[in-house]
Parts: structure tokens; sequence; C-alpha cells
């Protein structure tokens, strides 16, 4: 029963006033809470010169007149969101008046999107895509978004070809297939027409479209930004987010498995991680250039299709982000969130890169469609912390109710409120901008393959071999021989051992060598070269049946627990199994119901009884061949081995890799250090797996 207190109209009228907002003195500010500096005169290329696109203010203020009637609204592509918090640890002041960057006390709440690119939103987790890694800073002086992906670099170079790329990218329109691939036609033929996409096409091709866990991936702000301080000193700086859990990936045979057994896979884990308390953490770091060195790299810090090697500008790091709450609301929150390039706070802006200035238009002019209209800054999830007053008005979704006479600037009827913050809003950085009017590339944008070529340098062997086989399996997938043989005369161009094996896979003629590789390596680029030191959250299969011992179960089990993984017992049925001491294991699956693929690793324990059981199931034997294929860490104790024989895996030098063997004398420190040691490993690829039927 309600209390009469619920429906009163003095509780009305107090939930009603919770939503008045009062203008007066009140500075003015953009929906986003950012300072206006100014509201008269838009942001020109001199006094005289055109209107410049990157005006937000204009752009948001015009955009809310033009939508105060609304248009019909579409959903969005598939995500999946956290909330949690960013603590920066040490002052920047000397590099950015951004006041969330200035004080090491501060936690400024945060929500974060991962998503996939390509599919709707009933799509796979898994499938081989670019990922999206959005951030949106609740600061107190306005929203900050950085909006970027788990790739540094991009497809294309100037914004304006962003519908031929997506229409190329998305299943083709005839038949609307496939859904959330790379893998037809279009696709290759568009990039094999647009040079400049190659660098990007080789880290889609790599292991980095195939994230184990979004707490395992990295992210990058993608563009170059600026850091502007209180003197007006602008420095060019790239965002990097690493992962505290090591950057980790799934390999694509394992991918396409997982897509079918569990489909939420990555969403499933964020989620459960958060759940178990094992938050996951990101350490956000620069990359600094002083724009007197902009030009010293030999490539454009503005072409977006280029990165600027960690060898040459080490990242700093500079603060940390821990997320440590789900949403109560998957539609209210990781649904309705809005990030805007656009929304930057005093210290961050803005450069020329074309692809960035293109994004700073294209994602607000998103959101009035997805999210209803103009009114989108105004959903519990994208309110800003810092206070809003404008004169905005109207729309649907409007939820304050103005207590003003005026709406407009400049009033005397309101006091003149909200006044322009002037200098104390946000200020453009006063580049100087000259100059034809024209639509040309840049020449400095020009080399569309050497960076690719350090990317293909940079990788280990058995990275190299997992891009070939990506290769052949995308370009097996499209129809038109003329596009597969354009392919790889690009790919010759990066590397001519890439191109010619490519080209014996899928049945096109091996294009002529066109000069050598220049040999430059980045060792920052290769996973191989990225050890971890911890198994959090990580997911540890136990095979287990009656008869099993115990005491080869019970220790492993609270030793991984007590490292923040997340160890499962599996049997042939749910329920339990009777250990050969009598006691009972409660098992937390049927082997039946799960697969090698949802696992980190997998260990059998001792218990001869147990082991005959296993070896006689026909799913447990398949589970190991299979995790064995994919490379991963597997146990064996005692009588347990007997599954590796059953599942007839080769034996000695590289095929030895990542198996750890105890005696059956019971399950010694030793044993569960070496196998805790070992899922830290993740992957031990010199493995002969190639005939491993699996």
């Amino acid at each position: 029963m309600s209390s009469p207190r619920q429906n009163s109209p003095t509780s009305k009228d107090e939930q009603l006033a919770s939503y008045r907002l009062d203008n007066r003195g009140k500075v003015m500010t953009t929906d986003q809470g950012i300072p206006v500096q100014d509201t008269d005169n838009s942001l020109k290329a001199g006094a005289r010169g055109p209107t410049l696109l990157e005006d937000f203010h204009l752009r948001e203020k015009i955009m809310r007149f033009d939508h105060e009637r609304i248009p019909e609204r579409v959903v969005h592509a598939r995500g999946s969101g956290a909330h949690g918090y960013f603590q920066v640890y040490e002052s920047l002041a000397e590099l950015t008046c951004a006041e969330f960057l200035a004080d090491p006390s501060v936690r400024t709440p945060v929500f974060v999107r991962f998503s996939t690119v390509q599919g709707s939103r009933g799509s796979a987790d898994t499938v081989r895509d670019v990922r999206g890694f959005a951030t949106k800073f609740y600061t107190g002086q306005g929203n900050f978004d950085l909006v970027g992906n788990n790739m540094p670099v991009f497809f294309i170079q100037d914004g304006i070809k962003f519908p031929d790329f997506v229409h190329a990218l998305k299943p083709e329109p005839y038949h609307e297939m496939p859904q959330a691939a790379s893998a037809h036609d279009s696709f290759w033929d568009f990039v094999s027409l647009a040079p400049e996409s190659m660098h990007h096409v080789i880290w889609l091709m790599s292991d980095r479209a195939l994230p184990r866990s979004f707490a395992m991936m990295q992210g990058f702000g993608v563009h170059t930004f600026r850091f502007i301080n209180a003197q007006g000193t602008s420095t060019f700086v790239k965002f990097h987010w690493k992962p505290v859990l090591g950057t980790h990936s799934l390999v694509w045979d394992e991918a396409q498995k997982v897509a079918g057994k569990d489909p939420d896979f990555n969403r499933r884990d964020l989620w459960d991680s958060i759940e178990a308390g094992n938050f996951p953490e990101f350490e956000l770091g620069v990359q600094l250039i002083d724009e007197a060195d902009a030009d010293r790299f030999g490539f454009d810090l503005l072409d977006v299709t280029k990165i600027i090697p960690e060898e040459e500008v080490p990242v700093r790091p500079i603060g940390r982000m821990v997320l440590n709450r789900n949403p109560d609301n998957f539609f209210a929150e990781t649904e309705q969130v809005a990030f805007c390039v656009q929304n930057v706070v005093p210290g961050i802006g803005f450069t020329d890169d074309p692809m960035l200035q293109a994004r700073l238009f294209s994602y607000l002019d998103t959101q009035l469609t997805r999210l209803g209209g103009p009114n989108f800054a105004q959903i519990p999830i994208n309110r800003p912390v810092a206070p809003m007053h404008n004169h905005q008005q109207d729309g649907f979704h409007a939820d304050p109710i103005p207590a003003r006479q005026a709406n407009y600037h400049p009033n005397s009827i309101s006091d003149g409120s909200p006044e322009p913050a002037g200098d104390a809003g946000y200020v453009h950085y006063p580049e100087i901008v000259q100059g034809p009017k024209i639509r040309k590339r840049p020449e400095s944008f020009a080399d569309h393959y050497s960076q690719a070529t350090m990317f293909w340098n940079s990788m280990s062997d058995w990275e190299k071999r997992h891009i070939v086989a990506a290769y052949r399996f995308e370009l097996g997938k499209v129809e038109r021989k003329h596009i597969r043989q354009r392919v790889v005369e690009h790919l010759t161009q990066i590397d001519h051992g890439l191109a010619v094996a490519v080209a014996e896979g899928i049945g096109v003629q091996a294009p002529a060598k066109v000069g050598e590789n220049h040999d430059r390596r980045s060792p920052a680029l290769s996973q191989a070269n990225m050890p971890p030191d911890s198994i959090k959250g990580r997911k540890v299969a136990i095979l287990v049946a009656d008869g099993v011992d115990a005491a080869s179960v019970t220790p492993l089990v609270d030793a991984l627990r007590a490292q923040h993984a997340v160890p499962e017992l599996l049997a042939a049925a749910d329920g339990a199994v009777t250990a050969a001491d009598g006691s009972t294991l409660p098992v937390d699956r049927a082997i039946t119901t799960m697969a090698s693929v949802l696992y980190d690793a997998v260990v059998v324990p001792d218990g001869v009884t147990a082991a005959e059981a296993l070896r006689a199931d026909g799913y447990a034997v398949h589970f190991v061949a299979e995790a064995y294929k994919h490379a991963k860490p597997l146990g064996f104790v005692g009588a347990g081995a007997q599954l590796w024989t059953a599942a007839h895996l080769p034996t000695g030098g590289t095929a030895d890799a990542g198996v750890v063997t105890a005696e059956g004398d019971g399950l010694g420190s030793q044993f569960i250090d070496a196998f805790i040691t070992t899922i830290a490993g993740h992957r031990f690829n010199e493995r002969p797996v190639d005939a491993i039927a699996a």
C-alpha cells in the first residue's frame, strides 16, 4: 500500500521543484555544463573569415533550435557499459587547465561503454571487429567524452569518406548479409580501392580484433588532441588506456565457437567480474608532443592512419580508472548514454585532423535521431554534474521546468542571466588558420604502407601466422577474384612474404616484389611483449567425476580464488560428485552445457576412478583437446593425465609448453604455484597444434 504522502500535492510539488531551473545570477553553459565564452559571435577563421565547424557552441545552439520539433528515434549498436571513477596520479596543471587532471585527491565519476562496430544490437560479442572504448568523465567543468577504439589508427583519413566506409563494411544491402563481419566483397572492394586503409586493415586481421575481455584490451583516443594550460600554451596529446590485466586475445577458431556457445561472452565477463568484486582497471597514459616538434616524425600527426611509436615518444602514465559498478538498467544507462567527441572541458582542445573535425559534427547529429531529439543531455546518464544554464528550450523529453520570463540573450528582464563566462569559459585555442578553400588531401598524408610494414615487422611468429590466416579466411569469403588479387597487390607493398603467403591460400597469383621491407619495428605493438602478472578474473575449468581425489581439488580451488580467478567444477551431470574419500564436491556446471572456449585454463585432478570415467566421456576428451589446440594452460594431476593420452596430444619439446603436471601423491604447493604462473601466461602459441582435430 502506498503512503498518502506519495500522491499528495505537496510531494508532487516537491518532485517538480527538483526539476526547476533558475538561471538568475548564473553563468551560461552548454548542455554539457561547459562555460560559454561568447554567445553573440561564431568562431571564424579571422574576423571576416568563414565560420568554423569546430564551433561546438554554435552547432549545439542552432541544433537545439532546429530540433525543437523532434524526429523519430532509432536504436543503437551493441555495447556494454559500467560505472566507475578516474583519479589522476599528480597534477598536470603545467600542461592543462582541465581541473579533473590537476587534483590527485579528486575521484572523477566515469561511465564507460565498450562496443563492437559492425554488428546490430543482437549480434555476438566475439566477431572480428574493432571495439569501441568510450569514456564519459563527469567533471566539475562539464562532461569530457574520450570516444576511442581498441586500435590506435583508423581506416580513412577524412571524415567525408565515413559513410562510404560504413556502407561497405555493413551487411550488403541487397540481402543484408553477412552480419557483424568484414569477410565479404563490398568491404574488401572498398579497402582495396582506398590504400589509406591498409594500416588499419592489418590491425583488424591481427588478434587485436578478438579481445579476450573488455578488461584485457587497450583503448586509444586515436586522434591528436591538445592540452592547453592556463597560459594558453598548447601541447599535442595522444591518449592511451592500458589494462592492468594485460592485453590478451582469443584465437579465431575459438572466437567463432564462443559466438555460438555464448554470444554475450564479453558482456557477461564484464558484468560478472564487477559483481564478483574483480573490478576492471585501466591506466590512462599520454604521449606529449611539443608543437615545434610535430614535423620530426616523418609522417603527419594529423593523419589518423598513423601512430607515434612508443619508442619515439614514451607513454606517460597520468591516472587510473576503476570500473566498480554495473548499470541498474541496461536501456536507461548503457543504451541511452550519448557520447559526443565535441564534449571537451577547458584545457582540452582539438586539432585540424579532418577525421576528427567530421566527428565533431556527426556524433551530435546522431544523438538527435537515436535519442529522440535535442534533450538527450537531460537523460540521467548523460547529465553533467556541473550545473547547466542556458536559453535552450522545449522539444520532446524536456525535463526541467524553467522558472524564467526571458529565454534569450541579451535580456534585461531576467537581469541578463545567464551571462556568458567570458575568459572563464571554454576558450578555443587561437590557432592561426589561413589558406585557400580547397578540397585536397595534403601530401603529408600520402604514405599508406610504411606503418603497416612496421606493424607486421613488430609481430611475433605466431602473431604473423594468425594474421596470414585471418587474411586467408576473410578473402576466401570474397567471391570476386579480381578483388582478392587487388588486395594482395597492396599486401606486397607492406611485405612481399605476407602477400605471397596470403595469395597461396586464396587461389590468386602471387604478386611481384616491389621493394625491400624497411625492417623498422615497434616492440610495444606485439602482444607477445606484454607479460602479464595476474590471473584476476580468469576462468578455470576443473574436470571431475565420482572418485576424484578431493585433496587435489580443494587446495587448488582455494588458491585460485585467493588470486581472484574463477574456478568451476565440471562433471557429466550437474549436482555433486562423490570423492574417493567419501566427501561430496558440488558441481558448478554440467560439461555438456559448457565448452573449453568459455574458459582460460583446464585442469584434470587425480583419482583413478574419476580419470577412467572422464577418459570414457567424449565431451571431456574433446574439452581437453580443444583447449590444447587453442594454446591454453593445462594441468594434469596423477591419474588425470589419462585424458592427455586419450586426446592423442603430442608430447615433448614445444608440445609440452603451458602443460603442468604433478604426480599422484597429493597436490603440492609447487604444482599450484606453477599452474597459477602458467595461467598468467595466457597462451602458449609455440605448440604444434595444426594437426589437432578439435
